[in-house]
């Protein structure tokens, strides 16, 4: 072999791993731009459409700086590579624009990356071998189908739904993806926010929704009795009675005499011409009835009674209890006169809105209304809790009835003598439309024709825009209870005992002091769940408790035995669920906190009469206690009766008239020791079973 060709082997030999160097480099380089063109198109798609020239010429750019670097194959790969970038193609410290920059081999950015698109290195090395197989003329029509595109170093913002602003590029590089990353969330939780903004009104709607469901049922015997009843969703929420027989006074305004002064209880007793004498307190009574003028002692709020009032004195009372038991009315001389948004106070100059109102703009609007509004000199008015969102025509309108409705007040107490009635308080039915009758009422039944009539008459005054509210219930095969399944839960209100959801049981007892309800549980299975069990069970009677107190319009002190907890947490859940029952109450109340006993105590406002104090009486047998003597114990002392009435009576045959169950025990069990009484007296003994 010649010298020569000895030389040119051995440069073929050394420029052949050169060759290899060289074609590695180039296919490294196309794999790159792919890479380029793959990130730029997908960040292009992922911005706003608000500059799509722009987007598209960027698409454009990269797709030819890729084609070109696959048309020109000589051209060394680290001709492309920006200053300070490795042979390899990771990007150096300076960094530079995407459209020129290699791939970064780094995954630091991918920190926010989740979900099933994240990539691995391993993913990452076999993406890039399958595109370095690929043509050009393939990427420059757009991502290949086959590649899913991935997350980018700003972790994983499309996979996540946040915006971004835009290019590594454009916000400065990549030392800038924290900021995005802050941006993108920030923009995240103003979509959240906006989310719940608009999900609120449909929350309200259900809200709305559900207070539309109530309905209102009046059930009238005619000439007897009257029934009203607000319902939601078939749960009796108020229960109210009136029977004909029995007169109401409640409301009612009297002119009235005073019968006598008790000066050891500050009060008066008041002939208003209805049953036993009215009790008037000293701090119920108007400084315009006082005989003269004093300043009360020191320490107290008024004088003595017996020095501003006299037996004989004329005054104008208003009925705020009625007559109870052994007890009388109890009596004001500080009139008001209710009308459907408003409450005229004469002699009170107050101007003033319902505490029920709770929302503190609608108060404030309904105060700068009122105040707009003049009563007249010492009138005064209360804004009652059905005026939220009226208008001020209709409390002007509402204020000129109740002025004139005055006015034939005082006229007809300066003409009347006393005792006499002056003013008489509207019935039931009226009441109740006038009163209990709101917006979330979106049903009305009555089940008698005139009346219904009447209620619709009272209906298109107060809200005229209602039509199709009031329906005649006239299905003679079924009672309206029964209809709406009512009966039921009417009938519970008259039993001492209420079942609770979970079998437990509350027992109501009413005494002359108090009211005591004692909450017993249901089956308790081991000991390990007792404390649930005990939890759950007052639970459920907290919310029962409340409503029953409302229905059967219980007043006074209220004492109530809950099941003992340990937990004290539980302990405030209870306390809590009961004062949040009793929200929906119109009477004022108190509830106090539970004693380690388990005991809690609450006063309750009595509204009225009660459905059953109208329709209940004490028993004759055992006087109201609720018990009685055995059969033995009464048989006992009829023997003592019978020898005690047979040595006053000379009659040679005693009758003794009694009871048919206890004659029947006497006859059948004591006939014995009857035996024996006729022969000590003498005497023929006969038992007569009264019919």
């Amino acid at each position: 072999m010649s010298e020569n060709e000895n030389l040119l082997e051995s440069s073929a030999e050394e420029s052949a791993p050169s060759r290899e160097g060289a074609a590695r480099k180039k296919t490294r380089s196309q794999a790159a731009g792919k890479k380029n063109a793959r990130r730029s198109m997908r960040r292009s798609s992922s911005r706003k459409d608000a500059n799509p020239s722009k987007q598209d010429s960027e698409a454009a750019d990269a797709a030819a700086e890729i084609s070109a670097g696959g048309a020109e194959a000589g051209r060394p790969v680290s001709d492309e590579l920006p200053a300070g970038a490795g042979a390899d193609g990771g990007e150096g410290p300076s960094g530079g624009d995407e459209g020129d920059a290699a791939p970064r081999r780094s995954h630091r950015g991918r920190r926010g990356g989740r979900g099933r698109r994240r990539r691995t290195p391993a993913a990452a090395k076999s993406d890039e071998e399958q595109l370095t197989a690929e043509t050009a003329p393939d990427v420059e029509n757009g991502v290949p189908p086959d590649v899913e595109p991935v997350s980018d170093a700003r972790g994983g913002a499309a996979d996540e739904g946040f915006e971004t602003a835009g290019t590594e590029s454009e916000a400065g590089g990549a030392a800038s993806a924290p900021g995005q990353d802050g941006a993108a969330r920030g923009k995240s939780r103003g979509r959240s926010a906006e989310a719940k903004g608009a999900a609120s009104p449909s929350a309200k709607g259900k809200k709305a929704a559900s207070r539309g469901r109530r309905k209102m049922f009046f059930s009238v015997l005619a000439g007897e009795q009257i029934e009203v009843a607000l319902a939601e969703e078939g749960r009796l929420l108020e229960y109210y009675l009136d029977m004909m027989h029995q007169q109401k006074m409640k409301g009612n305004i009297y002119k009235g005499v005073i019968h006598n002064i008790d000066a050891n209880l500050q009060a008066a007793f008041v002939d208003y011409g209805v049953g036993k004498n009215g009790f008037l307190q000293i701090d119920e009574i108007h400084p315009e009835y006082w005989l003269a003028h004093h300043e009360p002692a020191k320490g107290k709020k008024f004088p003595p009674i017996q020095k501003v009032l006299k037996a004989g004195q004329e005054v104008l009372v208003q009925v705020v209890k009625e007559p109870t038991g052994n007890k009388g009315a109890f009596l004001t001389t500080w009139l008001s006169l209710a009308g459907r948004f408003l409450v005229l106070t004469p002699g009170q100059e107050q101007i003033g809105v319902s505490r029920k109102v709770e929302d503190e703009a609608e108060r404030s609007r309904l105060r700068e209304m009122i105040n707009g509004i003049e009563p007249g000199q010492g009138m005064g008015v209360i804004v009652r809790t059905v005026s939220a969102g009226t208008t001020k025509t209709t409390l002007k309108n509402d204020l000129q009835y109740l002025k004139r409705l005055w006015k034939d007040i005082r006229k007809k107490g300066t003409e009347e003598s006393a005792p006499a009635l002056v003013y008489k308080e509207p019935g039931l039915v009226e009441r109740a439309v006038r009163d209990y009758l709101t917006d979330d009422v979106a049903e009305i039944w009555v089940d008698q024709e005139d009346v219904a009539r009447s209620v619709e008459a009272m209906v298109n005054l107060l809200f005229p825009r209602k039509k199709g509210l009031v329906h005649l219930y006239s299905d003679a095969r079924q009672p309206l209870w029964d209809r709406f399944s009512m009966r039921g839960q009417i009938e519970q209100l008259y039993s001492r005992e209420v079942v609770l959801p979970s079998g437990g049981r509350l027992v109501v007892d009413q005494t002359e002091a108090l009211t005591a309800i004692d909450i017993n549980s249901g089956k308790i299975s081991g000991k390990g769940n007792f404390e649930a069990m005990a939890f759950k069970t007052n639970m459920e009677a907290a919310e029962t408790i409340a409503s029953q107190l409302r229905l059967r319009d219980i007043g006074g002190q209220v004492v109530i035995d809950f099941i003992e907890m340990r937990e004290k947490k539980h302990v405030q859940e209870v306390e809590k669920t009961l004062r949040q029952a009793m929200k929906s109450d119109r009477a004022r109340h108190d509830v106090e906190r539970m004693s380690s006993f388990g005991l809690l105590e609450l006063v309750r406002q009595r509204t009225g009469v009660s459905a059953l104090s109208l329709a209940q009486e004490p028993c004759p047998f055992c006087g109201g206690t609720g018990l009685r003597r055995n059969m033995e114990g009464q048989a006992l002392q009829a023997s003592l009766e019978i020898r005690r009435q047979m040595r006053l009576s000379s009659r040679e045959v005693y009758v003794y008239e009694t009871s048919r169950e206890l004659g029947l025990y006497l006859l059948n069990r004591k006939r014995s020791m009857l035996q024996e009484i006729e022969r000590d007296m003498g005497r023929r003994l006969e038992i007569a079973i009264r019919g």
